[in-house]
């Protein structure tokens, strides 16, 4: 399989049972918080890169093309899509690596194979997806994580909300079935961010999609932009929701579903589309708010 991404230097390097923490973008992704997340991991594990995979293989560049980068009619360069596997040290010293850029377009089997015979090459210890989907829960609780994993044995022993859908799946689904294969705990979690403000950031999901990853692995990060940004847009929500007598009466219902389900007690009838504003609704109008706050 290793025609399917080039080793950076030739070499690889040795690592010490790292994490693998996975975010490929182009599935569903609400605020962009698993993103975001990424980011913040990138960022603070001063991550660079050791492996491309081919684009050539997994990339449509009619659907995500090549940026060309045009200086007084000179065509400098192309900046490709690529997808790339970064490595870096926690704030412990621990060795995680990132496995970054669009999700692949084709190829999903042959990707996800290609995935885990690398990840097995660098003695991964356990695969960790980011993601994020939008969800009838009140930005005045803290954002939820729900999991999903190959193994009912990773599933039963972390604490996390655990759901049964059938939905369309993302690579990510791919690769948690690749490397359990390869006998590499592999496991995906999710935060819940509230319906009504999915169109626009909140850190506060990517805060807590980082205290869950501390939480299933160990990987630890300071993370200390995405709590600032959480307090400040926490009070901007609040002065927008205590302005609109409707939104209020959402919000303290969506609390009182909130809590009814964090006690195991009997959450009640769904509310209805009349009941609840649409996303569109109420982030347009959030998005207008913050917006006047930051001419």
């Amino acid at each position: 399989m290793t025609n399917s991404y080039t080793v950076v230097g030739g070499a690889l390097p040795t690592l010490d049972e790292p994490t693998l923490v996975v975010m490929l973008a182009g599935w569903i992704d609400a605020s962009g918080a698993a993103a975001a997340a990424m980011s913040a991991l990138e960022s603070e594990t001063k991550a660079t890169t050791i492996a491309v995979f081919d684009s050539d293989t997994f990339i449509d560049y009619r659907a995500r093309r090549p940026t060309m980068q045009l200086r007084d009619g000179i065509n400098t360069r192309l900046v490709w899509p690529d997808i790339e596997l970064k490595v870096g040290n926690d704030l412990d010293g621990r060795d995680v690596l990132m496995l970054t850029g669009p999700e692949p377009d084709m190829a999903w089997k042959r990707f996800g194979l290609a995935a885990a015979e690398l990840g097995e090459r660098l003695d991964v210890k356990r695969m960790v997806a980011l993601g994020s989907y939008p969800f009838a829960t009140p930005h005045t609780r803290p954002s939820r994580l729900s999991l999903s994993a190959p193994s009912a044995d990773v599933v039963s022993s972390l604490p996390l909300l655990k759901n049964s859908v059938d939905v369309p799946a993302g690579v990510a689904a791919v690769l948690e079935h690749c490397f359990h294969d390869k006998g590499i705990e592999a496991l995906g979690i999710w935060v819940q961010v509230p319906h009504y403000v999915s169109s626009m950031a909140y850190p506060a999901a990517t805060v807590a999609l980082l205290g869950g990853l501390t939480q299933v692995s160990g990987v630890h990060i300071d993370g200390a932009a995405a709590r600032q940004e959480t307090m400040i847009q926490r009070e901007r929500l609040d002065e927008l929701v205590a302005g609109n007598d409707e939104h209020g009466a959402m919000v303290r219902q969506l609390e009182s579903l909130y809590d009814a389900a964090i006690a195991e007690a009997e959450s009640g009838p769904p509310l209805s589309d009349a009941e609840i504003p649409t996303a569109d609704e109420l982030g347009a109008e959030l998005e207008q708010f913050l917006r006047d706050q930051n001419p």
